[in-house]
């Protein structure tokens, strides 16, 4: 018999095998399914033993939560699930930081998820730790070295006493330093915008292109000919800057800055922002630098006054993102625009979205699939946006029957 002969009924032996082992799952197999997806390790036999009391008397809750009590949850599930919203490069293997820490101790903390991006909140670590520096990332990484547990070490601290930002001007993991460092370093803060949308919203640029909005908000540094063709521009670039632009205005006044010269990877930077009565040299107004840059491609375009921004997306096509009708769809800095995009239905979608993946391990793709996604996304609001709750259900949904 060939190789991939032996391969394919090795394979198919094994499909079935797990097929038989979710068909005829009883609840200790359910409890070992739901404490290895939600904390990445088999329970204990107490744990186990309790956990399966729980799911035979019809309380899969108090079983996942059970799961949710190991330090793995917090060490392996959900730095897996969120250090990829914490760089450009989207991988789950950089160091813990404060962005990450901020989502687990939120979640810990059974606090309303939607302060994630605009919260005066970082979560830090206790102990003999370097201290929470905003030039640095060392904190964490002797936090993550100790070995100590993250569900016990983490405390909630105000972020404006740890970064000296005015608390106005925090907007939860959007103004942390891991944020800053990967979205407001060089570019033109648009990356804070698209990343925060991508992660938070589940939606990348191309899947919110809309082409029927005022393209007023554009600014100078996008050509409205690129390589000599207006049709570009109209047909491409329009749909995307035109609704981008005027809301990332909101990060007008926020930069990374580093020392190019003895750090050119930037590792020890800051963010920085432009306080009330202080100037750009470059732009003569709070505006940073780079809102300006290469104004000369398109001189009539739009030039950033201030951080005022629009949500030009509560028109046309991107409706079904569900706004939040008691917000007004407009207002100043980042604060206030993070509060526009946790309180859509989007967000929340996609928060059910992301956990169903780390807990089911892939992505929802049949119709019983999409229903629990919307039954858990009805149940994370109904819980006050608590994520533990998206865990369960999801956990419930796939613990094999």
């Amino acid at each position: 018999m060939s190789l991939n002969k032996q391969l394919k009924r090795a394979g198919l032996a094994a499909a079935l095998l797990c097929a038989f082992a979710q068909a005829s799952a009883g609840p200790r197999e359910q409890a070992l399914q739901i404490h290895s997806r939600i904390a990445g390790v088999p329970p204990s036999e107490t744990v186990l033993l309790q956990m399966a009391e729980h799911i035979e008397s019809g309380d899969v809750a108090a079983a996942a939560n059970l799961a949710m009590e190991h330090d793995g949850f917090y060490r392996a599930t959900l730095k897996t699930l969120a250090t990829p919203w914490t760089n450009r490069d989207m991988t789950p293997f950089a160091p813990l930081n404060d962005y990450t820490a901020t989502v687990m101790g939120l979640v810990r903390d059974g606090e309303d998820f939607r302060q994630l991006l605009y919260g005066d909140v970082l979560y830090t670590g206790s102990g003999n730790l370097p201290a929470y520096s905003t030039d640095n990332n060392d904190h964490y990484r002797a936090l993550e070295a100790s070995g100590a547990s993250l569900k016990d070490a983490l405390q909630r601290k105000s972020q404006s006493s740890l970064t000296g930002l005015p608390s106005e001007a925090t907007a939860g993991v959007m103004t942390s330093r891991a944020a800053a460092k990967a979205f407001f370093y060089a570019g033109t803060n648009r990356a804070m915008f698209r990343f925060t949308l991508l992660n938070h919203l589940c939606r990348d640029l191309e899947q919110v292109h809309d082409t029927t909005g005022i393209p007023d908000r554009i600014r100078q540094d996008v050509s409205r000919s690129p390589g000599g063709d207006s049709r570009v521009f109209l047909n491409n670039c329009v749909g995307c800057h035109t609704g981008m632009d005027p809301m990332a205005q909101a990060f007008a006044y926020y930069d990374y800055e580093y020392d190019a010269a003895t750090d050119p990877d930037a590792e020890f930077g800051a963010i920085h922002y432009n306080r009330e009565g202080e100037t750009d040299p470059a732009t003569g107004t709070r505006v940073e630098a780079k809102y300006h840059i290469n104004a000369g491609t398109f001189a009539p375009g739009y030039v950033t006054p201030d951080d005022h921004w629009d949500n030009y997306w509560r028109r046309g096509p991107n409706v079904v993102l569900a706004w939040d009708p008691s917000l007004e769809g407009s207002g100043s800095g980042a604060k206030s625009l993070g509060m526009e995009l946790a309180h859509s239905g989007a967000f929340a979608s996609c928060q059910v979205e992301k956990v169903f993946n780390a807990v089911c391990l892939r992505k929802p793709g049949n119709s019983e699939d999409r229903a629990l996604i919307a039954t858990a996304t009805g149940n994370f609001a109904a819980s006050g946006y608590n994520l533990k709750q998206v865990f369960i259900d999801t956990a419930d949904y796939c613990k094999g029957e």
